[in-house]
């Protein structure tokens, strides 16, 4: 059975992002018009998983208020603009919410860890400030589009062979030291270095803040504690799996754009690569853009 629960992780205080991440977390900051986590909440309702866990520090609880404020008053705003989307401007439209507080920031997989009494079986990671996209579209346009196959794609590939999945992206080499690298052969991760210098690095594929974890995961949180391994918790259960008899599944998501909220120069890249892919804003945005430059 494919997993029923999806896991997005949104603890961090986003100390890159400051100040603006003080007084809006990096999850919500919009993509021009659109806030990072609907597009998360979209892309995990697309891989057919209706539970969504929200990892959250206490500073940043009312965002799921927020989220259960829109979900109730949905018929208010779909009145005021009929032309959007239910999926982007309710993105928890027959999807259930449950909310978990994180004492403690110590690392990906503790951060994880505050979901899984609540979850049985496999289950879907999401990092909160990492948007996934390979359909780009304004909230008013395509309003039954699918803006992100990513997670869909790791549920499949787990269906396939019921082994844990991440995702990869290829970056630049300048950008290597900033991710988990990863070594691949006969389909299968069979390495992974965390932030190595560009002639440590077996590839340019990197984690990219999609993962699928199996049930086993809870034991190996135990085998491997964070006491012990601290921020590289979640390195060494992945090692575990390359290591066992099953396996580490990835897939190739570079035919996804990756923009990451929570990286000020990126953000706004960001910005400006979705505003140029969008029909609604490309052809202004262009010839504005070519207006500065000329200058």
């Amino acid at each position: 059975m494919g997993p029923e629960h999806a896991i997005i992780l949104a603890g961090g205080i986003g100390s890159r992002m400051l100040p603006a991440s003080s007084l809006v977390p990096k999850e919500i900051m919009p993509l021009i018009d659109v806030p990072a986590i609907n597009y998360l909440i979209a892309e995990i309702k697309d891989a057919g998983i209706n539970n969504i866990h929200l990892v959250i520090n206490e500073q940043k609880a009312w965002i799921a208020d927020l989220l259960n404020y829109n979900n109730k008053n949905i018929d208010y705003l779909q009145n005021i603009r009929k032309d959007i989307s239910s999926n982007i401007l309710n993105p928890l439209e027959n999807m259930n919410l449950f909310v978990h507080i994180q004492e403690e920031q110590l690392g990906f997989a503790n951060a994880v860890s505050y979901a899984l009494d609540s979850i049985d079986g496999p289950f879907l990671v999401l990092l909160g400030d990492n948007i996934l996209m390979n359909q780009h579209s304004g909230p008013m346009t395509d309003l039954g589009l699918t803006r992100s196959k990513a997670s869909l794609k790791l549920v499949e590939k787990f269906n396939q062979n019921l082994r844990p999945v991440v995702g990869l992206h290829e970056v630049s080499d300048e950008e290597l030291s900033s991710f988990g690298v990863v070594n691949k052969s006969k389909d299968k991760v069979i390495e992974i270095i965390e932030k190595p210098a560009i002639e440590d690095s077996p590839s340019n594929s990197v984690l990219c803040g999609r993962y699928l974890f199996t049930d086993d995961f809870k034991e190996l949180l135990l085998k491997y504690p964070v006491t012990e391994f601290g921020e590289l918790q979640s390195i060494v259960i992945q090692k575990h799996w390359i290591e066992s008899n099953g396996g580490l599944d990835y897939v190739d998501l570079d035919d996804h754009e990756w923009y990451d909220s929570g990286r000020p120069e990126m953000w706004l890249k960001a910005q400006i690569d979705h505003a140029l892919k969008r029909n609604d804003l490309e052809n202004n945005l262009r010839e504005w853009l070519n207006q500065k430059l000329s200058e």
